[in-house]
């Protein structure tokens, strides 16, 4: 491990090489992903420390310790409860017990006599605040060991929270086990002394709104904390049993597991470091119990601490699960359905808890029937039929794989691989001659600028670059820089020179770096800038080409840099650097020199040393490689470098050649210069003297000097062949199967997946009845049988829990057992939820003050014409914003009714008050109706009186940047669609009833239908022909107008009962719609102007509520709150697939890209599908926990494609709608005397 200094000598090694081991661990620490919300690791080669005869020992003794691919469970925790000798915590919400250790525990670099165990999931290192400081916040402002820390609640004597020192060998002996699997390349270790904390049975703290006491959903968890130390270092164990986690949220609180060391007092107060192993999302949180650093599901072991010196917490290094070759079990979803746990009376907790004597909590029950053939139980990736546009040949060539641009060439010594004519790359990877290249990727490190003592972190900051390759000119951007560092980081341009240097411009007999290793190569830099000696090192890893044609870079700085004044620029001299080759070698270095002009107009001159080493795979055979001389010299030139302050963004821009080292001579043709003006998708071809012509690279068509890209898909629609689906791209194309196929083993031919038999569907399984348990289908021909919620069994007899046994109901009421659940009465003269029960109905103050308005009359309480009569909550409090209906204004108030100063609204405006349980914000506040979209695409949905949106990096969701764009106060907004042309949103509002829109640049919204109306529900654009389309569930009907709504004609009105989501597809003509009719649920289409109506689908439906359509591969999907599928076809083909199941009730759904989005109202969230995969892959929960409506994505730009409406309203009077073979002219329905012609079909 890293240093230790115990008393006995660990192997051979001496002082000097356990520093460098540390250093390695820290190394392997800062690489890893910092907040482990995906729970994913990775690790820098380090340096290989001790003998390898040293390692024997430890591999042979982990082979007994990772072999099963199970879960922790309750009977492996650590042995706790009071006969494994534990005391236990009192009861409380906030219960603290101070410890004197006999063994002090070592936490980052200082070692502790005295702990704190708290109630709310945690071990303190020092007195703990009060629970407002920490609460919800993550890193604490005291050094913390978060086990899981949350507002939790053992007051009902039924949870516990037990602790106790220990120091028996068996129990030492299980701590070194978990610590020695975690780090397996390390030297074993012994701990001498340990902490058990156990948290069991513990309850989320109910809301102060409902009164003290844990919150009555049944919901427990159970977890452990143990820290194992040695003399002068100390281990942090996590456990988390899946079957005793049941919830990841409290009330009010965000949970949250990880390591604070606390606030830096030397000086002045400030934030010490600290270390997240849960991010702010409830699945990062449910992930502890799923995944592992340690080799173990559910158990994560950290280095916490050593003395006198430590560098970081350092995780676990076995993130994967080894598999067990005796079991097939695939890891049961959570559920948000959980069964009510019993009253565990107190003389049970006296108990050993590791070998329980007394009754466990009732738990579900599971049973894994194993398939009859195990061999071919595996189909977890068979979906996942993604095109690489860099597929690999199928021939092995010299132990390479050909790019399918490339080819393999024979040489005398061997054969290696070769790009094709009109293509350049080392052959394992090709682009096109002359197509401009662009890279992405992401920056990380820590950087000390100057004299400052605190070091600026850098996680995971994008990088993008930009490629003029025929003129050499390299663009780079890198984002979220801050101007402490950004001014400072103005000189490196050598960042960037790498990609520079790939693709420079090549002098005759000369080669850029990508011509002679492709794309995928490591890159390490360092910098010593002069006169002050500072450091700075560049490590750099290009992973090569991904799916989009880019190439991938990742970029870490480390070191210290000297201060460039903020506001500075920087002017950095044309230099040359001159590159060395080897066999998988290549070395570079150089002297930069730059210039710091002032804001006082002085300048000042500095420059730094520069040395660089690249290593990559190369072909040993490749003569034309050999043949390149063994030095070449790069020139950089026209260098530009520029810090944008208010948009966080750090640029360089340079042009790049590669050539003689020597100078030689100057080459005059343009093609060489870059003087050519050639189109950036151009090849330049030099001829005699200054003779070039331009050619257009391959896939695009043009003089040279204007290249336009060819759509191969659309030239040659079968291009791709049967069963595959064409998408174009900028000078290429690419070929996807279409759902339910997969590409055989050419590579090219789409065949149909051989699925295997679902037991579950078929019904072949022996699980009890549905009303008692679920069937879940594993892959294979295995299944789950596992009781439902309220029942007890093993999945095939389930038996109905009598809840009322353990007497469940308040004293004063009566409980009635039910299939599955229960439910408590209060008896006569009571008042209450059954729970709890009280003779008097004690009202709140905001009732008692309503009443004393509206007082009392013949007719019933009424208020004294013009008085203001204060509204409230479901609960009976007040509600944030209060509104004078006579005055028309709005202002908030605090919990207890009074206005907050500076709230107060005129008329036709709301301001956005806070709930009361929500700390105000601190500035000013935005406009209280819009806020402006950002640059990008984003997801939008409607929840509760808002519109919020999400913006999208690639297919992830940025969800830290996640806000509101539109408050609506009072309005249910059912539907939303996004006109990609105006930049607006549309919605539907049932409670108006109203269709309005607003502009997301910044406007007012506005009504645009608001009469003939009852509930308007889906709404749709079309951003061709520049109308909206929306259904009625009451007056069963779908509607077409144009955007502003002057006209307006109803479209279809027969045959429908509950219409809710449509479609547009403009390209193409046609609308869908589905209509969750429960007695005959269906979804149809029709073309845009309501002809040609037909079915799509009605059997095996059951609510219907979301539907999407993507044109870049012809799906329609729904999401269904009947069935709990997401299910998908081609309407043009008519062949369905089941995407998902078991989703919980899904209202609106969108697409974009590979990804489906949808909101979902049991879970109050935004899920993302990754449609390829078949999976959940992210969630999105707002911060206010209300039901989600209409989900839309709003594009950056619109789709491409057009049709016969896109240009001058396709010749019609009015309303243009489109249909697959043309567009029929149409009237609005109040067209008398308007001069309105129709046309059907007209083409």
């Amino acid at each position: 491990m890293a240093l230790s200094h115990t008393h006995k000598k660990i192997g051979s090694e001496t002082h000097s090489a356990l520093l460098v081991k540390r250093f390695k661990r820290a190394f392997s620490s800062s690489v890893s992903q910092r907040v482990s919300g995906s729970f994913s690791f990775s690790f820098g080669s380090g340096l290989e420390m001790g003998r390898q005869g040293q390692r024997w020992p430890v591999w042979i003794l982990l082979l007994g310790l990772s072999v099963c691919v199970s879960g922790i469970t309750r009977e492996e925790l650590f042995p706790f409860g009071r006969n494994a000798g534990d005391r236990a915590l009192d009861e409380g919400s906030d219960e603290t017990q101070e410890i004197s250790l006999q063994k002090p525990v070592t936490f980052y670099s200082g070692q502790f006599s005295q702990i704190y165990i708290n109630t709310n999931g945690f071990v303190a290192l020092e007195k703990p605040a009060g629970e407002s400081e920490y609460l919800g916040n993550m890193p604490a402002g005291f050094g913390m060991i978060a086990a899981l820390q949350g507002d939790l609640d053992t007051s009902d004597g039924v949870g516990k929270v037990f602790f106790r020192q220990d120091s028996s060998p068996a129990l030492l002996q299980q701590a070194a086990d978990h610590i020695n699997r975690a780090f397996p390349e390390d030297d074993v270790v012994n701990p001498i002394s340990a902490v058990v904390v156990t948290w069991v049975d513990v309850a989320s703290h109910r809301a102060e709104s409902r009164g003290d006491g844990p919150e009555p959903s049944g919901r427990r968890n159970t977890f452990q904390l143990v820290i194992a130390s040695l003399e002068t270092q100390s281990y942090a164990i996590l456990l988390y049993p899946r079957e005793a986690m049941q919830f990841q949220s409290t009330s009010s609180y965000t949970m949250h597991a990880g390591f604070s060391k606390g606030q830096d007092k030397y000086f002045s107060s400030k934030q010490a470091p600290y270390y997240r192993i849960t991010d702010d999302t409830e699945a990062s949180v449910r992930n502890l119990a799923e995944q592992t650093n340690s080799g173990k599901r559910g158990v994560w072991v950290y280095e916490i601490g050593t003395f006198p010196h430590f560098t970081d917490v350092a995780p676990g290094e076995v993130p994967d699960l080894p598999l067990d070759s005796h079991q097939f079990q695939t890891p049961r979803k959570h559920s948000h359905q959980h069964p009510v746990y019993p009253d565990v009376q107190q003389e049970n907790l006296d108990g050993v808890y590791d070998r329980p004597e007394h009754p466990p909590p009732i738990q579900v029950q599971t049973v894994q029937y194993r398939p009859e053939r195990p061999a071919v139980v595996e189909i977890e990736n068979e979906d996942n039929i993604e095109v690489d546009v860099f597929t690999y040949n199928s021939g092995d060539c010299g132990g390479q794989k050909c790019s399918k641009f490339g080819e393999c060439s024979s040489f005398q010594s061997g054969r290696c691989c070769q790009c094709k004519p009109g293509y350049y790359g080392n052959g394992v990877q090709c682009v096109p001659d002359g197509i401009p290249q662009r890279m992405n990727g992401k920056v990380s490190g820590r950087v000390v600028v100057g004299n400052s003592q605190v070091p600026v972190d850098f996680a995971s900051n994008d990088l993008h670059s930009y490629v003029v390759v025929n003129d050499g000119r390299a663009y780079v951007a890198i984002s979220a820089i801050p101007p402490i560092v950004g001014f400072s980081l103005q000189p490196l341009s050598s960042v960037g020179g790498i990609i520079g240097w790939a693709f420079a411009l090549q002098q005759p007999g000369f080669k850029n770096g990508f011509s002679i290793i492709g794309g995928v190569f490591r890159r390490q830099a360092e910098v010593t800038f002069q006169p002050g000696g500072e450091r700075l090192t560049i490590s750099q890893e290009f992973k090569g080409i991904d799916e989009h044609d880019h190439l991938m870079v990742d970029t870490r700085l480390e070191g210290k840099i000297p201060e460039v004044p903020q506001g500075a620029t920087v002017q950095i001299e044309p230099y040359t650097e001159i590159y060395q080759y080897s066999t998988n070698l290549i070395t570079a270095s150089s002297t930069r020199e730059y210039v710091i002009n002032l804001q006082d107009q002085s300048t000042q001159s500095r420059s730094f040393k520069f040395r660089e080493t690249i290593t990559f795979e190369g072909c040993q055979h490749d003569e034309v490689v050999r043949a390149l001389p063994s030095t070449q010299m790069l020139s950089v030139d026209q260098v530009f470098v520029m810090y944008d302050r208010g948009e966080e963004l750090l640029r360089y821009a340079m042009t790049n050649k590669i050539g003689d080292v020597n100078g030689g001579q100057t080459e005059e043709n343009p093609c060489f210069t870059g003087r050519h003006g050639c189109d950036t998708n151009a090849v330049c071809r030099p001829g005699q003297g200054n003779q070039f012509t331009c050619e257009c690279a391959a896939g695009f068509t043009g003089d040279g000097r204007a290249c336009n890209d060819i759509d191969e898909c659309r030239e040659t629609p079968q291009i791709c062949g049967p069963n595959a689906i064409c998408n174009n791209q900028p000078g290429t194309f690419r070929c996807e199967c279409q759902e339910g196929f997969q590409f055989a083993s050419d590579g090219q031919t789409c065949v149909e997946v051989q699925r295997p038999v679902d037991p579950c569907r078929i019904g072949t399984h022996d699980c009890d009845v549905p009303e008692r348990a679920r069937c879940s289908y594993t892959g294979g021909s295995s299944y789950i049988c596992t009781c439902l919620p309220g029942f007890m069994g093993d999945g095939r007899s389930c038996q109905d829990i009598d809840e009322c046994q353990v007497n469940q109901c308040h004293e004063n009421a009566v409980c009635f057992n039910t299939p599955g659940s229960f439910t408590c009465q209060c008896n006569p003269g009571f008042y209450g939820d059954g729970f709890h029960c009280s003779t008097e109905y004690e009202k709140t103050r905001c009732q008692l003050h309503r009443e004393s308005v509206l007082g009392a009359g013949p007719r019933g309480p009424r208020p004294v014409p013009g008085q203001y009569v204060p509204t409230c909550d479901a609960q009976g409090e007040y509600d944030p914003m209060q509104c004078h209906a006579s005055a028309g204004q709005c202002w908030c108030v605090d919990r207890n009714g009074l206005e907050i100063s500076g709230t107060r609204t005129g008329p036709g405006r709301f301001p956005e008050c806070p709930g009361h349980d929500v700390p105000r914000p601190i500035g000013p506040t935005p406009d209280p109706n819009i806020s402006p979209l950002p640059p990008g695409s984003h997801i939008l949905f409607a929840q509760s009186g808002k519109i919020e949106y999400i913006p999208l990096e690639g297919h992830n969701l940025k969800k830290n940047e996640a806000k509101t764009a539109l408050h609506l106060p009072e309005k249910v907004v059912i539907g939303i669609a996004y006109d990609c042309v105006e930049k607006m949103v549309y919605w539907t509002d049932i409670s108006t009833p109203a269709i309005s829109r607003a502009s997301l640049q910044g406007g007012e919204p506005v009504h645009i239908i608001k009469s003939d109306l009852s509930s308007p529900e889906g709404i749709a654009i079309d951003h061709l022909g520049r109308n909206v389309f929306w259904t009625d569930s009451m007056k069963d009907r779908i509607e077409v107008s144009s955007l502003d709504g002057s006209q307006r004609r109803v479209l279809i009105n027969t045959d429908l009962v509950n219409p809710r989501a449509i479609l547009t597809d403009p390209t193409n003509g046609y609308i869908y719609w589905a209509d969750w009719n429960r007695d005959a649920p269906k979804i149809e289409m029709a073309y845009m102007d309501g002809t040609n109506r037909r079915v799509l689908a009605k059997d095996g439906l059951g609510l219907p509520n979301g539907l999407t359509y993507d044109p870049q591969t012809s799906l329609l999907c729904w999401a269904d709150a009947g069935t709990h599928k997401v299910e998908c076809m081609n309407p043009q083909q008519g062949s369905r697939r089941q995407l998902m199941e078991g989703i919980r009730y899904p209202f609106g759904l969108t697409t974009d890209g590979r990804n489906l989005y949808y909101t979902d109202w049991t879970r109050g969230a935004v899920i993302v599908v990754d449609r390829h995969a078949r999976r959940e892959v992210d969630e999105f929960q707002p911060q206010k926990r209300t039901r989600l409506y209409g989900i839309t994505t709003a594009h950056a730009h619109c789709p491409s494609g057009q049709n016969y409406c896109s240009s001058n309203n396709g010749g019609c009077t009015h309303f243009c709608l489109a249909t697959p073979a043309g567009r029929s002219c149409r009237c609005p329905d109040n067209a008398v005397g308007l001069g309105c012609v129709e046309r059907e079909g007209w083409n």
